[in-house]
């Protein structure tokens, strides 16, 4: 496996508020990933008109720092703020 690869896969501690999203970690940031995007299509939170935004029910408004809508990559960095 290479090394740069590696951190991606390590499993991490998820935080209360996302777990209520993906679940009790720990687990790899890649499995919160893929778990978010399960959530968000059971939901049917992503945007209609704008597929890259992600329009958060309270659940994960409370994982986005109460941002309503948030695009995908900024998804990504405010989920990093939940993993230790």
């Amino acid at each position: 496996m290479a090394k740069s690869n590696s951190a991606f896969m390590k499993p991490m501690k998820v935080s209360g508020e996302l777990a209520e999203v993906v679940g009790n970690g720990p687990m790899p940031r890649s499995e919160v990933v893929k778990k978010l995007w399960v959530y968000i299509k059971k939901h049917d939170l992503q945007d209609p008109k704008n597929r890259r935004n992600i329009n958060a029910d309270a659940n994960l408004q409370k994982v986005f720092g109460g941002k309503k809508t948030v695009n995908m990559f900024e998804m990504t960095k405010l989920v990093s703020k939940h993993l230790s």
